[in-house]
């Protein structure tokens, strides 16, 4: 039974054997270690109930207090998607011949990385997360939306295993700086560029680095 007063229901658990735990998690291990992410895509279309199903995954995400803290704009327009790669690459080529530290310059040479964003344009769907870095209350205030940045990246992180496992393929870029992005999407100043994911199918040429990920010892520390 609900518990009215409280605005408590009850959990919706169903306990699975053992060996169905371990069977689901090894065949969602080997789905998501076969993701890679590319900068090659082609312009081959993709329907916009994909793009919201991997949204509304998204959105399964826990945050902080409960606040959902994020806004996902899906971009299809080519027009608008050109006006976002011109002000990308313009920033982007300030960044790699200005102002890129070379301690980032070292790590981003073997991902064959520059300025030119042609994903931008070439991927059927480009979709901007957008961090709400404030809230508005109910008497009209504005105070800080708590965890913001950890909840956004949960959600994220979930929106990148959907489109991976619905058999897409999609890309992280940080533009910098972003602030371009809510201005030409038009979002409100609470709200805060924090990736921008072009999402399609992968070119038949499409290339990724030769990269290791790193061991299971490497990242993980246990204490029994």
């Amino acid at each position: 039974m609900a518990d009215d007063e409280s605005g408590f229901i009850p959990l919706v658990f169903a306990e699975l054997t053992e060996d169905e735990m371990h069977s689901r998690a090894d065949e969602f291990y080997e789905l998501m270690d076969k993701r890679r992410t590319t900068r090659h895509f082609s312009s081959r279309k993709v329907s916009s109930e994909l793009i919201e199903t991997a949204v509304k995954t998204a959105g399964t995400a826990p945050s902080g207090a409960h606040l959902q803290p994020w806004t996902f704009v899906a971009i299809a327009n080519p027009d608008l998607k050109m006006r976002i790669r011109q002000a990308a690459e313009e920033e982007e080529e300030k960044f790699y011949t200005e102002r890129m530290p070379d301690a980032w310059e070292e790590v981003l040479a073997p991902l064959g990385t520059d300025h030119v964003k042609e994903h931008i344009t070439d991927a059927p769907w480009v979709v901007v997360l957008f961090r709400h870095s404030q809230r508005q209350r109910s008497n009209g205030e504005w105070s800080p939306t708590y965890y913001s940045q950890e909840s956004c990246g949960i959600a994220a992180g979930l929106f990148i295993a959907a489109i991976h496992n619905m058999g897409l393929v999609t890309l992280t870029h940080t533009p910098s700086p972003m602030r371009f992005l809510g201005e030409i999407l038009k979002r409100g100043e609470h709200e805060t560029a924090m990736l921008l994911l072009p999402v399609g199918y992968p070119r038949d040429d499409a290339m990724v680095p030769q990269l290791q990920r790193k061991a299971l010892e490497e990242i993980l520390v246990i204490k029994e």
